[in-house]
């Protein structure tokens, strides 16, 4: 991984700033973007006045907003409402994408970010959008090119990768500290007397900040924790294990259950992608 420097953090930063300026101040109705950013760097809060398609073809990005934390690995993609103030960091090495759409459509207006399983033909499609002056070379195949990649977007399968965030302050560092050091074995029992509630309340409670329940959220956030290891090439046992789960068969059964296949299967998908 690059080491940071203070010059190499403001480079950065300023890159940063002039594409954004460059995309505010562009009247095109779809922009694309290419970007390959060392691991550890942050992007700022800011926001879009279009939506943004971030597709992320190596590494693993963390993207944070006040509604919560959405983890996207190789191979997905978050959908970013316009005008929602987010951050976004590199848990590692990154090469990644991104269509800003000035009027979306469909899955492309929602709301609410989205993370997205991208296919093999959404990525070659955003692989030659990005690719330098390919568009401009030939305006009309250019515009079939941005309008099938619109179009396979709103195909493409949701994944539940988001984490949501409570905003109750006592409850948030509890979460935030489970994310640092998450466990599949951490009881509701010990959460709930942390905060001097009842079981019952607690549940509700939780509930009623994160919209999910405490299983789901703790199913999520020791997902966020071994995602990184596992794109960066490391065994799944060791990352099982290091995880708290009893055997590698626990692991794979709340992998399926959160990304629809198996951890072996998304690591090979990954290489060939």
């Amino acid at each position: 991984m690059e080491k940071l420097t203070p010059a190499r953090l403001k480079a950065l930063d300023d890159d940063h700033i002039r594409n954004l300026s460059r995309m505010e101040q562009s009247n095109e109705d779809v922009l694309v973007h290419s970007s390959d950013i060392p691991g550890g760097y942050t992007v700022p809060p800011h926001r879009h006045r279009r939506t943004q398609f971030l597709c992320v073809f190596s590494g693993v990005v963390l993207v944070s907003t006040d509604r919560g934390r959405w983890m996207i690995p190789p191979g997905h993609a978050l959908l970013i409402p316009r005008g929602l103030e987010h951050s976004v960091e590199m848990a590692s090495d990154v090469s990644m994408r991104s269509v800003y759409i000035y009027s979306p459509e469909g899955r492309a207006a929602s709301e609410e970010p989205t993370v997205l399983e991208v296919t093999d033909l959404a990525r070659q499609l955003l692989a030659e959008a990005v690719r330098k002056g390919a568009l401009a070379e030939d305006r009309g195949r250019g515009e079939l090119v941005m309008a099938l990649l619109l179009d396979e977007i709103g195909r493409l399968p949701e994944r539940r990768l988001g984490l949501p965030f409570p905003a109750s302050g006592r409850l948030a560092g509890l979460c935030r500290d489970f994310v640092e050091a998450p466990s599949p074995v951490a009881k509701i029992d010990d959460w709930a007397r942390h905060l001097h509630m009842s079981r019952r309340t607690f549940t509700r409670f939780f509930r009623e900040e994160t919209g999910v329940s405490f299983v789901t959220w703790r199913q999520q956030a020791c997902l966020f924790a071994c995602l990184p290891r596992l794109a960066a090439g490391e065994p799944v046992t060791r990352v099982a294990l290091d995880a708290g789960y009893e055997s590698v068969p626990a692991f794979t059964t709340m992998f399926k259950r959160m990304l629809g296949t198996s951890p072996r299967a998304y690591l090979t998908s990954r290489k060939a992608a």
